[in-house]
């Protein structure tokens, strides 16, 4: 098991985390995450999870949903942007994606931004506790939690461990 309480460690993993939030748009592949923090890439990958909690590819899902939420809510900029903005190849693997993870199209986040900027009395919550509290919940596998819902008898009915 990787020591984290190497400090070394821990700069070279927030480096590979900076980056990708950073550049949340890009690819960015264990290898690459791996290079940027000078370790093997397995190495890598365990010690990110262990520190942060979330394998690098749900961390960077996170971000890009988390970007996209944002813009959604705070520019007109049209759907099929935003996926591409925020390193969404397709507009059908965004959408579907978006959907799994946060429960509602990108269409319906957007409708109800625009309603609740008619209600004054949110205008009074700091927006760190709005960010809170429409974070992507990802503890699990977004194709772990498809075949739940549609109830596929090979589903897991344990979460998994993050």
């Amino acid at each position: 098991m990787p020591d984290l309480q190497d400090p070394e460690l821990l700069r070279r993993l927030l480096r590979a985390k900076d980056r990708m939030d950073a550049a949340s748009h890009e690819d960015w592949p264990v290898r690459r995450l791996a290079s940027v923090s000078s370790v093997s890439e397995a190495h890598f990958a365990r010690s990110f999870k262990q520190a942060f909690g979330l394998p690098p590819h749900r961390y960077l899902l996170t971000r890009r949903i988390e970007r996209a939420t944002a813009l959604l809510r705070d520019t007109d900029l049209p759907i099929t942007e935003i996926a591409f903005q925020t390193g969404w190849g397709s507009l059908g693997t965004f959408g579907r994606t978006f959907r799994d993870i946060t429960g509602d199209s990108p269409g319906a986040i957007r409708e109800r931004a625009r309603e609740a900027a008619l209600a004054p009395e949110l205008a009074r919550v700091p927006a760190c506790i709005l960010s809170a509290a429409h974070r992507p919940d990802l503890t699990i596998a977004v194709s772990e939690k498809r075949r739940r819902e549609a109830g596929d008898i090979n589903a897991s009915v344990e979460k998994e461990i993050p």
